[in-house]
């Protein structure tokens, strides 16, 4: 299994303000990252974006059969007015988790005062912020022997893992989607690009999903049987009989609610099949998330071994 001895990359990812609906920031590192790094690449990849892709980059390798898919987005909240804010996804609002932003007047470090039983969300800020504004947790990176917490590991860790898969792929593509966190809408335009140009009828979720009763922190990366979607039986099979063959520290995962860019996978207009494969976290959607390092490194191996045999 693939040893990894530097997470510097994936603190720098969980630090940039990427929230559903403004992944500019982001986009915009990952395009850098890519054309710094490009040449020291098994294959050099085919970029697409701009014009056509909104915030959404595809990274073409080669003769693809396969695509990953990652969200670049993060939940977070809106300013309203009086600072008054709006969820963003599904985030943990509690009362002194620290948010930060900026807006026309400047950068802000707030705390938010939550009361949800009453319906009352706002922050703490000294001047009334623009309406518009987004906020995010604020970067918070704690890393052990054997662990990393920090705000956004969903999904930067996704995004983190395919940008290390870029340095191995020779045929593949690498998908970073947008807005998977507040109602999709961009992998519909993404899977028919694919579909009408390379045939990719093979697709992987790369994200993150919950620690339960029964997928555990430090037991393996998770692959999803099923969650609020199916995913086609024959296809998963595959999947898990090479992660078998491989000898990848895996967990089935089986849950009745919860969902991902898989969801979009499921419903376009084109034959496809798709899963979710993803390391568990702990404290999920909050500034806490916690995630172990021999997951990430199963997940990863496991990435890198389907890109090949799929």
């Amino acid at each position: 299994m693939y040893n990894i001895e530097n997470y510097d990359l994936l603190k720098t990812l969980c630090s940039i303000h990427s929230p559903s609906g403004n992944e500019a920031e982001l986009k915009n590192f990952i395009l850098n990252y890519v054309e710094l790094n490009k040449q020291e690449w098994k294959s050099e990849p085919k970029i697409l974006s701009g014009e056509g892709f909104q915030d959404c980059i595809i990274l073409v390798f080669g003769n693809p059969k396969t695509a990953v898919y990652t969200h670049m987005d993060s939940i977070g909240f809106t300013v309203r007015y009086d600072n008054k804010l709006v969820l963003i996804g599904g985030p943990e609002a509690v009362t002194g988790y620290e948010l930060v932003g900026r807006d026309s007047k400047g950068e802000i470090e707030t705390k938010i005062i939550a009361d949800l039983e009453e319906g009352f969300l706002c922050c703490d800020f000294q001047r009334e912020i623009d309406r518009g504004t987004e906020l995010v947790f604020k970067s918070n990176w704690k890393e052990t022997d054997t662990t990393i917490q920090s705000c956004y590991m969903d999904n930067r860790l996704g995004v983190f893992v395919s940008l290390m898969l870029c340095e191995k792929i020779e045929n593949g593509a690498i998908v970073f989607s947008c807005y998977e966190e507040h109602g999709g809408g961009t992998v519909p335009f993404l899977v028919k690009y694919l579909w009408e140009n390379y045939k990719i009828k093979n697709n992987l979720v790369c994200d993150i999903t919950w620690a339960t009763e029964g997928v555990k922190l430090g037991k393996g990366v998770a692959i999803s049987m099923r969650d609020s979607r199916i995913p086609r039986k024959s296809f998963l099979n595959q999947v898990i009989n090479i992660a078998n063959a491989h000898d990848i520290p895996f967990q089935l995962e089986v849950e009745g609610s919860g969902g991902s860019d898989g969801k979009e996978l499921q419903s376009c207009p084109y034959p496809v099949d798709w899963v979710f494969i993803g390391a568990a976290e702990e404290n999920v959607h909050s500034p806490l998330e916690k995630v172990n390092k021999s997951d990430i490194e199963a997940m990863f191996s496991l990435y890198d071994i389907l890109i090949k045999y799929l």
